[in-house]
């Protein structure tokens, strides 16, 4: 792909920024317990918050007849009420920006003639994403909204992995379309950057799938879980196979070594390689991993569990980047349309 007029690619620069926030707010409103603080969904006329003392009241007794408001926060004033709801307000709002910074620039350089045309489908897919992402959320919501008070860990682990590979593939593009002066063909490099992308994207969705049941206070040791490198009740759910996505001990478990095995892994290429990028991903490999055990040994505090996940990101944006140097800036046809 040839490189793009600067202004797109500053455009992409800021897209990419706002995804990346928007997932630290996403950690915020998770860990607060925040999420389930709007029980509606108005994608075009909810942008506005309560403006008056009985709008607040509406709304907090529509949170108060949801399954959280009737099982944990039953007592709630107002006051109390603003505090969770203010997380999940901007967090709602942030998204809809996104699409405005997104969707507006994108309709303009459209129309000036600014896009190439191998750029344009690229950019319509990211905004179809875009707006199925937010329909993502809100079906994440509703399923907290029925009989119990807690989100499908389910559906809240699809729509952190395709918030991920949004800033992700926003994040090649940027690449993409900026100098290509060092890159360089390299065959083995690609292979393990691509397998280790694929590995974090895995290690995301189990640590989705943890935070999801809460399984991150239940066992707070390291490295051992409670005193066992095996804990028991591991296998505990029938059938077995269901452990590794039922069970929160099973799947702190996978967590904690699929996490621990990645970053020794990328330390490792790191070693061999001895290339500038590869050290980058290495460092934030061993930062990441130490966020991880901290946030295990604090019972998961808010503000570690929060760079913990941020952290995630950053790593995955080097190996992004360690992909992308490892590609040729010319490929043949055939190449070009699988790296595409």
């Amino acid at each position: 792909m040839q490189p793009a007029p600067v202004p797109v690619r500053n455009w992409l620069i800021v897209v990419a920024a706002m995804i990346f926030l928007m997932i630290v707010l996403g950690a915020l409103t998770r860990l607060t317990e925040s999420g389930l603080s709007m029980v509606e969904w108005r994608p075009v006329t909810g942008w506005l918050p309560p403006l008056s003392d009985s709008a607040w009241q509406a709304e907090l007794q529509k949170y108060l007849s949801s399954p959280q408001g009737r099982m944990i926060n039953r007592g709630f004033s107002v006051d109390e009420f603003k505090q969770i709801f203010w997380l999940e307000y901007l967090h709602r709002l942030w998204g809809r920006l996104i699409g405005v910074v997104f969707a507006l620039p994108l309709a303009w350089f459209w129309l000036r003639g600014r896009l190439t045309p191998a750029l344009k489908p690229r950019l319509l897919a990211l905004l179809v994403l875009g707006g199925l992402q937010g329909a993502l959320g809100w079906a994440m919501v509703a399923s907290g909204l029925v009989d119990r008070p807690a989100v499908s860990h389910y559906r809240l682990a699809a729509h952190l992995v395709l918030a991920i590979a949004l800033y992700a593939y926003t994040a090649w593009l940027i690449l993409q379309l900026g100098p290509q002066h060092d890159r360089r063909d390299d065959p083995a490099m690609r292979c393990w950057s691509t397998m280790l992308i694929a590995w974090l994207l895995v290690v995301l969705i189990w640590g989705a799938l943890m935070a999801g049941l809460r399984a991150g206070a239940s066992h707070n040791t390291f490295p051992t879980m409670s005193g066992y490198w095996i804990p028991p009740g591991i296998l505990e759910l029938s059938p077995w196979w269901i452990n590794p996505f039922e069970n929160g001990t099973t799947i702190q478990f996978l967590h904690r070594w699929l996490a621990t095995l990645l970053a020794a892994a990328i330390v490792l290429l790191a070693w061999r390689a001895r290339r500038i990028e590869m050290a980058a991903a290495a460092a934030m490999a061993a930062i990441q991993l130490c966020l991880g055990i901290a946030t295990i040994l604090t019972g998961v505090d808010t503000a570690i569990a929060t760079a913990h996940q941020a952290g995630a990101v950053v790593l995955l944006t080097l190996l992004v980047w360690v992909r992308h140097r490892a590609t040729p800036s010319r490929q043949s046809p055939v190449s070009a349309i699988l790296e595409a």
